[in-house]
């Protein structure tokens, strides 16, 4: 019986198997959660105190930062830098300009690489991936959609299959790692035939061949490499 934390994993794979454009089922995992999460801290959440003290303790990375200035919600991102800020400020400079010595200046350093926004993505998509190892090992229909998947892009890839490495079953991770590589070494093989043929498609020689499917390999075989994260600002 499906369970709630299994449906949007199931429906994310479900998409990708029925719709090859929809590309690496994590990365819409990924781009699911940071849409809910900005979504939040800029809507209810915003008025919080816990999640308040969060992010203005935590602040936030350069491309959320971005892609909230984008949300066409200027105040709601303004109350937060203001808060944010005041943190910052205090705990950088405790004492004011007096305190610019060593300590303030490691503080400062800390607050730089955290990002509210990234730990709360990167703590539920953790399950997600959990979630997604145990559902093929319970779940025959899984199995067969995992199978139908078009692509993981290569960091997702590479997550999936640690996690499977260290939490799936020894006697089940060969089939799983066999379907998951002829899954990846399917798409390599299409995805450089098609990057190739663009390039050909730059020889006059080829000017009057047919682009086949070689007109978005480009943009396809970056969505492979480096995911296709953060659609929300597109």
């Amino acid at each position: 019986m499906e369970k709630i934390y299994t449906i949007p994993v199931n429906e994310a794979f479900d998409a990708s198997a029925a719709d090859k454009a929809c590309g690496c089922p994590f990365c819409a995992l990924y781009n699911k959660l940071e849409f809910n999460e900005i979504d939040s801290v800029l809507g209810a959440a915003m008025m919080e105190p816990n999640i308040r003290i969060e992010t203005n303790k935590k602040g936030f990375c350069k491309e959320h930062f971005d892609i909230m200035f984008g949300y066409k919600n200027r105040l709601g991102l303004a109350l937060i830098l203001e808060s944010h800020l005041g943190e910052n400020r205090s705990a950088a400079f405790p004492k004011g300009l007096a305190s610019i010595g060593k300590d303030g200046t490691k503080k400062l350093s800390e607050m730089t690489k955290t990002c509210y926004v990234c730990e709360k993505i990167e703590f539920h998509f953790g399950h997600m991936l959990d979630t997604a190892v145990l559902l093929y090992v319970e779940d025959a229909e899984f199995r067969k959609k995992f199978a139908a998947q078009p692509y993981f892009c290569l960091p997702h890839y590479s997550r999936m299959m640690e996690y499977a490495k260290a939490k799936m079953p020894k006697k089940i991770y060969p089939d799983f790692e066999k379907a998951a590589k002829t899954i990846e070494e399917n798409y390599y093989a299409e995805l450089n035939e098609d990057v190739s043929w663009f390039c050909k498609k730059f020889d006059y020689r080829y000017e009057d061949e047919p682009w086949k499917n070689s007109k978005d390999a480009v943009e396809r075989a970056i969505k492979f490499l480096r995911s296709d994260l953060h659609t929300m600002k597109k």
